[in-house]
């Protein structure tokens, strides 16, 4: 019996992760063979069976690479199940004619969707978001040798390891220090932890009377800006204008058609002009 073949039959137990795992450490591999005729099969036949034999074939890899991110907190099941989703797309992406071991092509797959789930998931504000601050999360654990805050040496040499600027790692590394607070106050007896939330100690500043009459003057401004700007379109436009957006019963675009005697799509476009002309004015 093929490698192939006993994959195709294969089962793998749901009930706990140890169960999964030990599993999918006893899925044989398959030659080189053996993994390029189920690759043909899937890319040209668009063979179900081919796929499944590849990625099972291939769970103990998702397994080791999700434990390497153990560290950040995270559910390793959750890891796994990702890095099974980025096993799926190499699957389905991988090419058998460039001479290349799945294994080698799916790695980058795997690893880039632990990625973004733990990027999404490691603190309710995502932390990195362009390619210089992922690069710097990723990499910053395994930069610092002692506990404590980076110097200024370590923080040139990471940088230079790295390919960012220095500032980009010191902003990383404050970022990294920070953690979740809930705002409002927990339900609790203690006393000192009923003060340790921001809505125990941030001023609300909306009805102070200064804040309140800045408003008030802004709110007046803009309104007699938009009336100054309407009054200065032709009677047409101004008259759509306010049945379409100012009037309490709004009117569609083909009602003001046949008030018009044109189309809708000309109401339209004298719509979108009379518009840009109000921002033109209001600005």
């Amino acid at each position: 019996m093929t490698q192939a073949h006993s994959l195709t039959h294969a089962m793998i137990p749901t009930g706990s992760i140890e169960a999964y795992i030990s599993a999918a450490y006893q899925l044989p591999m398959l030659t080189a063979e053996e993994e390029r005729e189920n690759a043909l099969r899937l890319r040209d036949e668009g063979s179900l069976e081919a796929a499944r034999v590849l990625v099972l074939s291939h769970l103990r890899l998702v397994v080791r690479i999700a434990r390497g991110y153990s560290g950040y907190g995270l559910a390793l099941n959750d890891l796994i199940q990702e890095g099974t989703v980025g096993l799926m797309k190499a699957v389905r992406r991988f090419d058998p004619d460039q001479n290349v071991r799945l294994v080698s092509f799916a790695v980058h797959w795997i690893r880039a969707e632990i990625h973004e789930f733990i990027l999404r998931n490691w603190r309710i504000v995502k932390v990195a978001t362009t390619k210089a601050q992922r690069k710097l999360f990723f990499n910053l654990r395994s930069a610092k040798k002692r506990l404590g805050w980076f110097s200024q040496e370590e923080v040139e040499h990471v940088a230079q390891e790295l390919g960012v600027k220095p500032s980009e790692v010191l902003e990383m590394e404050g970022r990294m220090a920070n953690y979740d607070m809930a705002f409002d106050t927990p339900d609790s007896d203690d006393e000192d932890a009923l003060g340790t939330t921001p809505s125990a100690y941030l001023e609300d500043l909306r009805s102070e009377p200064a804040a309140l009459l800045e408003r008030k003057d802004s709110s007046e401004k803009q309104q007699m800006q938009l009336y100054r700007a309407l009054y200065e379109l032709d009677d047409r436009s101004r008259d759509i204008l306010q049945a379409r957006w100012l009037s309490e019963n709004k009117r569609t675009l083909h009602e003001l058609a046949a008030d018009y005697g044109v189309s809708a799509e000309r109401i339209r476009q004298i719509e979108k002009i009379a518009m840009a002309k109000l921002r033109e004015q209001i600005a």
